[in-house]
Order: structure tokens, then C-alpha cells, then sequence
């Protein structure tokens, strides 16, 4: 049954789901900003924005719960040493989201989503 499961599904499982979301959610954290449709952004910002306040937790659990919602070690000590703390006295609204127009191949509607903060991006 579907009771309060939220979110849309996105034509996709509950496993591809939440994969898709932790990676978009890796891919906003890594770079500071991505480029996606409208759905896909709003299910990725929740995610982040989860991930943040965790990040300014600092505690070890907080640690573990995020290395477990981002699945990615390495993303993970970069929100915890370099994001959470830029965002330390921001009360919550981590991101943005900006409309860019529709998708020029099926009209989806795209977005930008950004961290509202600059924040150093990861050296690659």
C-alpha cells in the first residue's frame, strides 16, 4: 500500500527512486549546482536539505545517517567539514531552485538547483 509515501514516482521503483535521489542529491553537494527537470529537483532538494541539517549536527550518528542517505563516504566528510559549516547559522532553505524553460526534445520543464550559499567546489 501507498500510505504516506510521498513524492512523485517518476514512472520508475521505489529502489530506482531513492538511488536517483541520493545521487542527485551527491551530484548538488560535489558541484554546488545541477541542472535537471522540475520533478527531479524537488525530490533532490529535500534529500540535500536533510543531508545539511545533519551536516550541522556533527554527530557521529548524524555522520552514519547521512553516509546512509547520500550513499557516497566521500560526499559525506565534504558536507561535514566544508558545507555544514558555511551553513551554519542559516535557520533552514539550503537551496534554490530556478526555472530555466522547457527541455527543447520533450518540453520538460528544467530547472537549476543550486546551493544558496557559495560554497568551494570539490577539487577534482
Amino acid at each position: 500500500m501507498r500510505h504516506r509515501r510521498q513524492g512523485p514516482k517518476l514512472s520508475r521503483s521505489p529502489a530506482h527512486r531513492k538511488s536517483l535521489g541520493a545521487n542527485l542529491a551527491t551530484a548538488l553537494l560535489e558541484h554546488g549546482r545541477i541542472q535537471t527537470t522540475e520533478a527531479k529537483a524537488k525530490m533532490a532538494r529535500s534529500i540535500a536539505e536533510k543531508a545539511i541539517t545533519l551536516g550541522k549536527e556533527g554527530s557521529l550518528h548524524s555522520r552514519r545517517q547521512a553516509i546512509t542517505l547520500l550513499r557516497n563516504k566521500p560526499i559525506s566528510y565534504r558536507l561535514f567539514n566544508e558545507i555544514a559549516p558555511v551553513f551554519k547559522d542559516v535557520p533552514g532553505g539550503y537551496t534554490r531552485i530556478t526555472k530555466l524553460g522547457p527541455r527543447p526534445g520533450d518540453a520538460a520543464p528544467m530547472v537549476l538547483l543550486e546551493l544558496s550559499r557559495e560554497v568551494p567546489v570539490a577539487a577534482e
